[in-house]
């Protein structure tokens, strides 16, 4: 029986623009979905479920069509405000009070006219790639005994189970990618600076962007379209930081036409290979010559490129070290409260030096010049997006040294397209032959790193994939 969580984002929002579904109609469409399946899943950390009929009402019938996503529901990533509704970021460790200001990033969807559910779970702080809180656990939706990566745990196990059509998340260090190649979905890491609201001059190396999480590529180019320029109009950038613009047209335009021939990369190697023991699992590997095989009946070149030996893991640490050191500044806080991997973390970014920082991002910047220019005769950059298949819900145990290990053997070719500023998507090609016991596997990814700026030939690979895949029919057991 037919849905309205079967409507891909793209498909929802013409309903409502042709007047075939009300604003108010799909909100209560979610919202139910949300009060029935969240218990299991725990994707949600608030539901603002009268705030939400209330602006589902108020954007009425008609649809602006230059708002992008008008009337579609949304949710933000609990690490950041909207006026009235507590951020808890994942800790118990800061009081329970409402917020008093929007994030220019919630502003910016409500701008498009997205109408927000609620906040999604993340890990403490968004920093870790765990999806286990003091709040509680959130749970894959193909198999609720594994995790569904993070740190946008919340927003991505809710596009996944068809409790949000799609969502935006946060990327400091592969944490749109990670949960979306653990959920089979499209996510996309935009360019540093493409995107107003999170433009990359906050926090030490500018690491974070906000970035989409679909279910298909042609809605993860309409969400980039929608946080670029959230009223349909070119925005004014409140800083400098503006990435190149490579192309023509709206991303979404790309993302639907999958045109173009391109060279890609296959990348031998990553940068923690000399500090982490990096053992790709035979299910990342399949993904990849999947990717590879449909690769060259598109007629794309693929040819092998080796990762630069410039040093990386340390200076990396540092600088993840060190953005964890400002914490004890944070008005409010209970340091004892904290978990063991932030609490470690943050002793240990305490304990830097301000020598050691600027030392740490002197060599992350003498990596990026590396990388770039290892990688600049292709059009994009292949990977597996993660070395193993989904982990087990308590897999990161309860060292904090061990965790941080396993986070980077988990994604390490994620953060380096973050410390570069080069935009990558994730793009769910494969399943595992074992998986759910329903006979779902679990899903698999790859990765696509593009040159500064080249969002539109990433969503362009990324169409044509998905036309020979069909992973946009995939949906977990609860779907």
């Amino acid at each position: 029986m037919f849905e309205l969580h079967h409507l891909a984002a793209q498909e929802l929002w013409d309903w409502v623009r042709r007047g075939e579904a009300t604003a108010l109609e799909v909100t209560e469409h979610y919202l139910g979905r949300i009060e029935r399946l969240d218990p299991e899943l725990g994707a949600f950390v608030t539901v603002t479920a009268d705030a939400a009929r209330d602006r589902a009402e108020h954007l009425g019938d008609r649809v602006p069509t230059s708002r992008p996503l008008w009337g579609l529901p949304s949710a933000d990533k609990d690490l950041y405000d909207r006026t009235g509704v507590p951020t808890r970021r994942g800790t118990t460790a800061l009081p329970d009070v409402p917020a008093g200001a929007d994030h220019p990033l919630v502003a910016a969807l409500d701008a498009a006219g997205a109408v927000s559910l609620g906040k999604t779970a993340s890990p403490e702080f968004g920093m870790s790639s765990s999806s286990e809180t003091r709040f509680g656990v959130t749970r894959n939706p193909y198999d609720t005994s594994r995790a569904p990566g993070g740190s946008s745990s919340g927003a991505a196990v809710a596009v996944a189970a068809g409790l949000l059509p799609a969502a935006v998340g946060s990327d400091g260090g592969g944490s749109v990618r990670i949960p979306a190649a653990a959920n089979g979905l499209v996510g996309l890491k935009p360019s540093r600076g493409r995107v107003p609201s999170m433009p990359g001059r906050s926090g030490v190396g500018g690491l974070s962007v906000a970035g989409p999480l679909t279910r298909n590529v042609a809605d993860a180019g309409m969400l980039l379209d929608a946080l670029v320029a959230p009223t349909g109009l070119p925005e004014p950038h409140p800083y400098a930081l503006v990435t190149p613009d490579v192309g023509d047209g709206p991303f979404t335009a790309a993302a639907v036409r999958g045109e173009g021939r391109f060279v890609v990369g296959l990348l031998d190697g990553s940068p923690w290979d000399d500090t982490v023991d990096v053992a790709v699992d035979p299910a990342a590997r399949a993904a990849v010559e999947t990717a590879v095989r449909v690769l060259g009946e598109v007629g794309h070149g693929v040819e092998d490129v080796a990762m630069p030996r410039a040093p990386y893991a340390d200076a990396f640490r540092v600088a993840w070290e060190s953005s964890a050191a400002r914490l004890p500044l944070v008005p409010g806080i209970d340091l004892s409260a904290l978990t063991p991997l932030v609490s470690w973390l943050v002793a240990r970014g305490r304990a830097l030096s301000g020598t050691q920082v600027l030392d740490a991002m002197t060599a992350l910047d003498t990596f990026s010049a590396a990388l770039i220019g290892a990688f600049d005769r292709f059009d994009a950059v292949l990977t597996p997006t993660l070395a193993m298949t989904p982990r087990p819900l308590g897999w990161y145990g309860d060292d904090p040294e061990e965790d941080f290990r396993r986070q980077c053997a988990y994604s390490p070719w994620t953060s380096m397209a973050n410390v570069s500023g080069l935009p990558a998507i994730t793009l769910p090609v494969g399943v595992t032959e074992d998986g759910h016991p329903d006979g779902v596997g679990l899903p698999m990814g790859v990765q696509l790193i593009g040159r500064p700026g080249g969002e539109r030939v990433l969503l362009a690979i990324g169409a044509q994939l998905e036309r020979r895949l069909r992973w946009q029919r995939r949906h977990p057991p609860m779907w």
